[in-house]
């Protein structure tokens, strides 16, 4: 699927839109955070060359979709929203979200997930959107719920030493359209 048309998504609190060079401090800040570590279950240890180099080429790519999420409010990006890894089979993409500390609990999460289901579901000939979750990240599965992802797959994975479930999940066209008439 070629991707390499970057949209602009404005919402209610938030606009989805390409990366540029000034988001990178905003972004280093999200990367770094406690609470996205844990519940990504990522090291949190990463080389500022190889971040920096990453999103100043987010926008060359043709097969994925990765967009800067900045609020309205603050004019400050608060985290990206990713679609990547087709699957022409099944016409199929996974959907990740990263949302930093001065994003949470505001709404923003729901909001990009929104923008972002639509504009795939309506714009491309997308028929579902898939994604892990680990199930320590209970804001996050509420989310998914309420937009309509449904649980495929649960696989034990370490994080911090300690298993946890990561629950594998879908969210077809249909569903996502009859949901949002």
């Amino acid at each position: 699927m070629d991707l390499s048309h970057k949209p602009t998504i404005t919402g209610k609190k938030i606009t989805l839109r390409p990366f540029t060079r000034e988001d990178l401090p905003a972004i280093k800040k999200c990367l770094t955070d406690p609470e996205v570590i844990e519940l990504t279950g990522s090291s949190g240890d990463f080389d500022e060359n190889i971040v920096t180099t990453w999103y100043l080429t987010r926008n060359e790519q043709t097969e994925r979709l990765d967009l800067a999420i900045e609020s309205h409010a603050s004019n400050q990006v608060i985290g990206e929203v990713v679609v990547n890894e087709y699957d022409e089979q099944l016409h199929s993409m996974n959907f990740r979200i990263m949302i930093g500390s001065e994003g949470r609990n505001k709404g923003f999460g729901k909001e990009a997930l929104a923008l972002l289901a639509d504009y795939m579901f309506v714009k491309t000939p997308l028929s579902q959107l898939t994604l892990s979750v680990l199930s320590i990240n209970h804001r996050a599965l509420h989310i998914y719920e309420q937009a309509g992802f449904l649980p495929i797959a649960t696989e034990k994975t370490k994080v911090n030493g300690q298993y946890t479930d990561e629950i594998l999940m879908v969210l077809s066209r249909k569903n996502w359209l009859e949901k949002n008439k």
